[in-house]
């Protein structure tokens, strides 16, 4: 029960959290994002926050009662950045980076135009050496320099120290640098009021420095009236800002990109809806076309040839094509017709359809899809979390390391002017060994702090998760978030539970024996009783048998089910009454048709014939208020309540199951009465989805509360080695944490309510879209199509995108490794010198690369069925029986349930008595008979429990 208990906290939204979904301008870097997220969980009342940069959005929980979310935007506002609501609409204007777009490209085409003439002047310096073409001297007429060398006129001193080239340097930097820069200015500003250091205070720095630096020394050599030129760095702002701004706005454009996926999903949403009215006859009365949020459940709606659904629903008029590839990642059109379930976006291809609403609003599955999507490109890999950590110290140590370089160089220049001699690009004799040492100093100085880029770090992973989850929504693949999206990589063990997973889900009966004479019970009356007794079960097992009675009886009302308990793993137990007017009605119609009567045995039934047996008539004598005690389950079920089994019926039971059938015993008033044989067939892509997985390196394992023999079956036929069978709910959690402690990564796949504890517990937690509510928000993947290939493409999808991450931290990492120790000139030796502009290039193209480097995962496409046939080639073969390993319940060692004294049965069953008391009887919902259709994600009511009781 407490395991139930926090399943339920974890699934369901505590009363007193509330979420906070605001859009965050003016981030640059990682050390933004730390220093949010760590002064927002400092305060009191937010128990967790994360900020995602490639987003630019924050999700805040925090506790109503003690703070709202105004206060919490007002704290984000006072950090120095500009928050905003991100509205529930049906719009995609917060993953719009247009302003940042426009912003940057303007700031680029300022900085552009002034640095087109530094840029001429760089050129300049680099291919004219001057200095060694004539002596500079104030008192040189222009006469003699054009006369000497026409470019020798921005040499020409203006003013002694003051050159016509220095002082073009000084025009043209001033206006970059406050005009430019001044967004810079203000968001390191606000950085540095708050006690934190992002990417703009670097940059600020670095320009700032070589401003006032250069300035300083301009007004030196003017004051002492030096008829050398002083070497200085104008030119590094504008190209510094150029390059910066460059980046930035290349960057923006990469990080729309990678909101592509998410952004075509909510472009899929519909904004009216046609409502009809029908009429007596269900003709339609009127039309008339509202906006979609205004569509109720139950609404009828009209959707035309090439129009959108707006709505889920089922089609209950018409037939067509629809086209649900960008939902659901199925190629191929999916036929609609009456009673088929239909997804909000799809496209209706041909044919007009009537559908009833059955989700609007927010619970459609495109809502549930795009919901999911967005919070897991927000959430974060714990990779990145380091990341972000590292960020935050990054700044200050880059500073740090700046300082330690220009003390570095200024010492090594005075102890050893010969080392800055020679490395110093246009060393020339006529400047002072002071000033050349200064200069290299600052020039290193200055370089490191060009170059460095904790950009490139807080990107690497964000970019590579929006683009990951991206694509598997766009397949079918819906991953919640970047830590089982980096998780899956590293699964070495993969568990598959059988029914709805392995198999279809949906058993039907194979066979009914009758194990007493007829005349003690007939077959139709046992019919009656089983069927209605299995009424109350919302086990697909149990459907499958009320189902198969009320074809057979040829009734749509059974009797009476009272006194209902289920035992998980064992069977039910209950009152039956009120069958013997059911049996006299279909005694009447059974006599009228006995000349048309399928004449089959009971207990000869092939295993492929269509079998509906002959109900022999009978006269009752019992009383309408006949009460029967009825009991449905395995052995050990029949054990428990103290009945004896034949060996020949044990025998029978084992032939069943070596076919792969589930063999269930009916014993009525305390006599074994029945055994019904259920099967349900495997899905034909289980096996080829098996072989890929073992060729992939990962060990399969089948996990199930069906009896062994049945389980062997099932495994044999898809190539499982290893089967835990005869597993309780309980225990396949336990059974999880086992094969965890044993060092194995381990994925669970599974759909059932059962299955979700152990959804929860395992590393990666797979569900299947056609799954219960329950299973489906206990898993960290939810496969859209009931198509276990998918189990494949999701493995596959987050090896690429790992491998995608490392990739970009790798650049991250060994960009600024190496680049700021060439920065620092520690690689002079071997000729590696950086000028300043050349390390702001560096560090505009390193944020860039790593995002365009993310984007290649959109070249993914996962495996499909053709090429996995393909690659397994003729290597897809049954197992043996003799090649399964099979594992009895929680114990590795146990083979086989041990034979029960008369003590242990009367404590399990006084166990058993107990729990079926403490079960939730309000869970004992009917279900449906049909099979749900397979785009039933988030749309469908608790579809029932595992193969774990009946």
């Amino acid at each position: 029960m407490m395991c139930w208990s926090m399943l339920v906290f974890l699934v369901l939204p505590h009363p007193y959290f509330s979420a906070l979904c605001c859009q965050v301008r003016g981030m640059t870097c990682a050390s933004c994002v730390h220093k949010i997220e760590s002064c927002l969980m400092k305060t009191k009342g937010v128990l967790y926050s994360s900020v995602a940069l490639a987003t630019n959005k924050a999700h805040i929980k925090y506790d109503p009662e003690t703070i709202g979310p105004r206060d919490l935007m007002t704290i984000i506002n006072a950090l120095g950045f500009t928050t905003s609501l991100v509205k529930k609409d049906r719009s995609a204007s917060h993953l719009d980076h247009r302003m940042e777009i426009q912003r940057w490209k303007r700031s680029f085409l300022i900085s552009l135009i002034f640095c087109i003439p530094v840029m001429g002047l760089m050129i300049y310096m680099m291919f004219m050496d001057s200095h060694q073409m004539m002596p500079h001297h104030h008192n040189v007429s222009m006469d003699d320099i054009t006369t000497y060398h026409p470019t020798m006129v921005l040499e020409y001193q203006i003013l002694p120290g003051l050159s016509i080239m220095n002082l073009l340097s000084l025009l043209l930097c001033i206006p970059v640098q406050f005009l430019g820069g001044w967004y810079f200015y203000i968001q390191a500003y606000k950085a540095l009021k708050h006690r934190t250091a992002n990417m703009d205070v670097l940059i600020v720095l670095a320009t700032s420095i070589a401003f006032i630096y250069s300035l300083v020394i301009l007004l030196v050599a003017m004051y002492e009236k030096a008829i050398v030129n002083p070497i200085t760095f104008f030119d590094t702002p504008p190209m510094l800002f150029v390059f910066i701004a460059l980046g930035r706005w290349l960057e923006h454009i990469a990080k729309s990109k990678t909101s592509e996926a998410l952004s075509r999903l909510i472009s899929l949403q519909a904004t009216e809806a046609t409502i009809v009215t029908l009429g007596p006859d269900n003709s339609i009365v009127s039309e008339v076309a509202v906006d979609v949020e205004l569509v109720q459940r139950g609404d009828i709606v009209k959707v035309t040839p090439g129009g959108k659904f707006p709505v889920d629903g089922r089609v209950i008029e018409g037939h067509s094509m629809v086209d649900e590839s960008l939902i659901t990642g199925e190629a191929m059109p999916v036929t609609k017709k009456p009673g088929s379930s239909v997804i909000a976006g799809s496209i209706n291809q041909n044919g007009s359809l009537l559908i009833s609403a059955t989700h609007v609003g927010s619970d459609t599955t495109l809502s549930q899809i795009v919901k999911l999507v967005e919070e897991a490109q927000t959430s974060k890999a714990p990779i990145q979390q380091f990341a972000d950590k590292l960020s935050g110290y990054f700044v200050p140590f880059i500073v740090l390391v700046s300082v330690l370089t220009l003390l570095s160089w200024i010492i090594i220049g005075y102890h050893n002017f010969e080392i800055v001699e020679q490395y110093f690009p246009g060393y020339n004799k006529s400047i002072s060994q002071g000033e050349v040492i200064i200069r290299f100093a600052f020039q290193a100085a200055i370089t490191v702090l060009c170059i460095a880029c904790p950009c490139s770090l807080g990107l690497a992973t964000p970019t590579a998760v929006m683009v990951g989850t991206g694509v598997g929504a766009q397949n079918g693949i819906l991953i919640k978030g970047g830590e089982p999206l980096e998780m899956a990589h590293k699964v070495r063990t993969v568990v598959f539970d059988k029914t709805g997973t392995i198999t279809h889900g949906s058993p039907v009966v194979m066979q009914l024996k009758v194990l007493v004479e007829s005349n003690r019970m007939p077959t139709n009356k046992l019919l009656a009783i089983v069927g209605t007794a299995e009424s109350n079960s919302e086990h697909p097992l149990g459907s499958a048998v009320t189902k198969y009675c009320k074809e057979v009886l040829n009734v749509e009302t059974l009797g009476t089910c009272s006194e209902f308990q289920a035992v998980p793993g064992c069977g039910v137990s209950c009152k039956v009454s009120n069958i013997d007017q059911l049996l006299r009605s279909t005694n009447q119609t059974t006599s009228k048709n006995n000349k048309n009567a399928l004449l089959v045995q009971i207990d000869g039934l092939q295993e492929d014939s269509n079998f509906y047996p002959f109900i022999e008539p009978q006269s009752t004598s019992s009383s309408m208020s006949s009460v029967y005690s009825v009991l449905i389950g395995n052995r050990e079920w029949m054990n428990r309540n103290f009945l004896t089994m034949k060996s020949d019926t044990d025998l029978l039971m084992t032939e069943h199951e070596k076919k792969g059938r589930t063999a269930v015993l009916v014993a009525v008033d305390g006599v074994l009465c029945g055994l019904i044989a259920i099967a349900d067939a495997v899905k034909p892509e289980a096996a080829l989805a098996v072989h890929t997985l073992r060729t992939m390196g990962l060990d399969v394992v089948l996990m199930t509360g069906d009896n062994s023999k049945t389980a062997k079956t099932i495994a044999a036929q898809v190539g499982i080695t290893k089967v835990f069978a005869e597993v309780l709910p309980s225990h396949k959690v336990a059974k999880v944490k086992q094969l965890q402690d044993q060092g194995m990564r381990v994925a669970m796949v599974g759909d059932g309510i059962n299955d979700s504890p152990a959804l929860a517990m395992a590393n990666v937690g797979i569900a299947i879209g056609t799954g219960t509510d329950v299973a489906i928000e206990a898993a960290d993947v939810v496969l859209i199509r009931n198509d276990l290939l998918d189990v494949v493409a999701s493995i596959d999808l987050s090896r690429k995108t790992v491998k995608r991450i490392r990739i970009n931290f790798v650049f991250a990492l060994i960009y600024n490794l190496v680049g700021i120790p060439i920065a620092a000139g520690v690689f002079m030796p071997v000729g590696l010198i950086l000028q300043p502009w050349m390390g702001s290039a560096a560090m505009a193209a390193s944020s860039v690369s790593v995002v365009f480097s993310s984007l290649l995962l959109k070249l993914y496409r996962k495996p499909s069925r053709e090429k996995l046939e393909v690659q397994a080639g003729g290597q897809l073969r049954q197992k043996s029986l003799s090649e399964i390993s099979v594992h009895i319940g929680i114990s590795e060692n146990r083979r086989s349930s041990p034979k029960l004294s008369l003590l242990d049965r009367f404590v399990n069953y006084s166990r058993a008595s107990l729990n079926s008391f403490l079960s939730d009887k309000h869970s004992q919902q009917n279900v449906p008979l049909n099979e749900p259709d397979k785009h039933t994600l988030l749309m469908e009511e608790l579809k029932g429990e595992e193969d774990t009781f009946l």
